[in-house]
Formats: structure tokens, C-alpha cells, sequence
């Protein structure tokens, strides 16, 4: 397995209060990581640490399977809260400035990042000008300028309009698809993330409480319906023989069943017929926001 970022115990305190706490995250080629919790559970420290912009307390990071962090931090582009741009100048006038302090001769690569971003018809329209949306395109094409393996974004669709959001989105996918780039992606639209995300982080007070990819998060969400019964075998031969074949054995004496869910009433009554006892029956399953609410502790501010 490669791994674009991997840290042990990485640690970040400020006095005595711990910020992030001894996290573990690991970050695979290829992946679109979306890194989840509620404001101020250290997510944005963690990018800091993981961007050279912070120094961690404790712990160990690698970058692409090295501890030479600095040399590989040339490999990231990153737009951690807002993107930092002069506002008096145009888009092309801001990737002028940066093509110029990276040093990169060709003027047609502004051009080029312009049109991928899709900012090449802004022409003399000034950044303050710009929805915010544009702003946040404009930031991630500055970050993407010198070609990075690995882009780290903080929140990058928060504030957005419905527009705003699906504009970012499908830049995010296209980076991925077509330019093979590792994401490492904060947000609080936990819906619009789910679109994108192959893997997933959870923090919650500093600590990376879990990690599990996009199949595994779809599986725990499957909704079904959960049975307790005396005779698991004999309910099994009944679900069969009415053509259920989608359910499993999660445990002694309770099914899950997966499919007829809005006719869950006729499982019940054809185990009963068959003279299997249901001593529970229920729908379960979670929606993906419901199920990371579930994780985070409850509320809305992830």
C-alpha cells in the first residue's frame, strides 16, 4: 500500500490544552480523503502540522513514504481557510504574480490553470468582484501551480450556493481523474462530501476516533431489516423459499434482511405462518449525515 501522508501520534498542544491528540491518519495514492468533525476539533491544526505551517509537539509524520518532510512539502498544494488574494486585481493579474515568485517561464501556464479551473472568461473582472465560489476556484488554482501530488483543502465548499458547490465539486473529481491527485478535504457539508470522498477521518476532540473507506461507510448505512427470532435456520429456509435471498446472520438468533423493506410487515407474517417466534422486528439504517451525527455525538455542526 502507498501512502501519501501517514502520522503516528502526531500532537499538537497550545499551554495545556491538546488540539489534536496523538492522531494516526493514513492517507493512500489516489485517495479523496474526507476528513470530518465539528469546529474546533482540530482538523484545521491537523493540516497546518501536515502543510509545515504548524510544529507538532509529538509524534511522527511521513510525506510519499518519507520523514524529509521539507523536501517533500514541494509535492503539496494547500488552501487552508480563506485562499489569500489581492483583491484589486484580476484572476489573471493574481496567477501572473504567483507564476512570477515560483518562477515558472512559461506564461501560457496561467492560461492553461485559468481555463481548467474554468476562469478564462473573467477577463478585467476584479476578485472583489467574484462570487464566492470563484474565489475559492482561484485559490485552488494557485495551490495546483506548481503541479502538486497532494492537495489539502480546508473547507472548501463552505458558504457556498448550490452552484458554488457543485462548480468545486466537479473540479475536485476532474484533479483526481484526470491529474491523479491525492485529496485531503475538510467540510461540513457532509452530503456534498459524501459525492466525493473514497475514505473518510473522523476527529472529534483532537483524537482520529476512526478511518474506514467509502464501501465500508455505504455497508454500516445499508438500511434493513433486523429480526430476533427463536430458530435463525428455519426463519433462513422461510426468507428463501418466499425468494428472499438478500439478508445475513450478523449474530446468534437475529437476521438482517436488506431487501422488500417497505413490505416488511409480510416477513414477519410469513416467519409467524412458518412457525418461527419474532420477538423483535425493525427497520435500521442511517443516512450518511445521521450516521456521522451518530459518531460525532448528535447535533449539527460537524
Amino acid at each position: 500500500m502507498e501512502y501519501v501522508l501517514k502520522t503516528e501520534g502526531l500532537t499538537k498542544k497550545y499551554g495545556k490544552h491538546t488540539v489534536v491528540d496523538h492522531v494516526g491518519m493514513h492517507v493512500r495514492k489516489g485517495d479523496i480523503y474526507g476528513f470530518i468533525g465539528r469546529n474546533g476539533a482540530g482538523k484545521t491544526t491537523f493540516m497546518r502540522m501536515v502543510s509545515g505551517l504548524a510544529s507538532p509537539a509529538e509524534g511522527t509524520m511521513e510525506l510519499f513514504g518519507s520523514h524529509e518532510l521539507e523536501q517533500q512539502r514541494v509535492r503539496i498544494g494547500s488552501l487552508i481557510e480563506q485562499p489569500g488574494l489581492y483583491r484589486n486585481m484580476t484572476a489573471r493579474e493574481n496567477m501572473e504574480v504567483v507564476r512570477r515568485e515560483l518562477g515558472i517561464p512559461e506564461k501560457r501556464a496561467v492560461d492553461d490553470m485559468l481555463e481548467f479551473v474554468r476562469l478564462s472568461g473573467t477577463g478585467k473582472k476584479k476578485v472583489k468582484n467574484f462570487s464566492m465560489g470563484m474565489k475559492q476556484r482561484l485559490g485552488i488554482a494557485i495551490a495546483l501551480f506548481h503541479n502538486p501530488d497532494f492537495l489539502i483543502l480546508d473547507e472548501p465548499i463552505n458558504g457556498l450556493d448550490p452552484a458554488g458547490i457543485k462548480e468545486i465539486r466537479d473540479l475536485l473529481l476532474r484533479l483526481n481523474e484526470e491529474k491523479q491527485i491525492t485529496i485531503l478535504i475538510s467540510s461540513h457539508i457532509l452530503g456534498e462530501l459524501s459525492k466525493i470522498a473514497t475514505r473518510y477521518g473522523i476527529i472529534k476532540d483532537g483524537v482520529l476516533i476512526e478511518e474506514f473507506d467509502r464501501e465500508e461507510l455505504e455497508h454500516r448505512c445499508r438500511r434493513c431489516q433486523k429480526l430476533v427470532v427463536d430458530d435463525v435456520e428455519r426463519a433462513a429456509a422461510i426468507l428463501e423459499e418466499c425468494r428472499i435471498n438478500s439478508y445475513d446472520v450478523p449474530e446468534p438468533g437475529m437476521l438482517r434482511v436488506f431487501e422488500n423493506l417497505e413490505e416488511s410487515w409480510k416477513v414477519n407474517q410469513e416467519l409467524i405462518n412458518g412457525g418461527v417466534k419474532v420477538m423483535e422486528s425493525y427497520l435500521v439504517g442511517l443516512d450518511l449525515e445521521g450516521y456521522f451525527m451518530d459518531l460525532l455525538g448528535g447535533g449539527k455542526n460537524a
